[in-house]
């Protein structure tokens, strides 16, 4: 409902953005490489209410950059912004392995058809009915969402990672 100026009607505000969002926020925080620094990342962010479900480290000799992401991504961001360590958002993909042999092929091959290139990828720690799930950081998002789903693979979205039935 828009809000009427007039009558003084207010309206529930609605973004885009939510727990069903079909896709996942990855979080890129810059650290110094010097001994410490990511324990004092997770030191700040890992608690109760935010748990890492994933992290992959870029590392070189003066600087490592932490990919990361979260249970909850709203109070990841707001811990991240409150820490003052240096990060950015990007949308990522995240999709349940199938069953079968070869669940990582099964993935890339219905990618690769449609010719979405894949920059980087890594597991989650999330697991449904048995099976794991990973991470991809995509050239096109929605177009690797659709061809996805259409080839019968399980998106996995932000909702999903407060519902995960198997802690590891």
């Amino acid at each position: 409902m828009p809000k009427n100026y007039d009558s003084g009607d207010e309206t529930e505000t609605q973004t885009m953005r939510g727990r069903d969002w079909p896709c996942l926020r990855q979080f890129c925080v810059f650290l110094e490489n010097r001994v410490g620094r990511l324990n004092d990342l997770m030191r700040q962010l890992e608690s109760l209410d935010t748990r890492v479900i994933a992290m992959s480290i870029f590392d070189s000799v003066d600087f490592a950059m932490v990919r990361l992401m979260f249970n909850d991504a709203d109070r990841a961001r707001e811990k991240l912004e409150l820490s003052g360590f240096l990060f950015s958002e990007n949308d990522v993909v995240g999709v349940q392995l199938p069953e079968g042999e070869k669940p990582f092929h099964d993935v890339c091959s219905a990618l690769v058809k449609a010719e979405v290139n894949i920059h980087h990828a890594y597991p989650l720690l999330y697991r449904r009915q048995g099976r794991g799930a990973i991470a991809m950081f995509v050239d096109d998002v929605d177009q690797a969402l659709q061809i996805l789903q259409e080839a019968g693979h399980r998106t996995i979205t932000e909702n999903d990672l407060h519902d995960d039935d198997e802690y590891l």
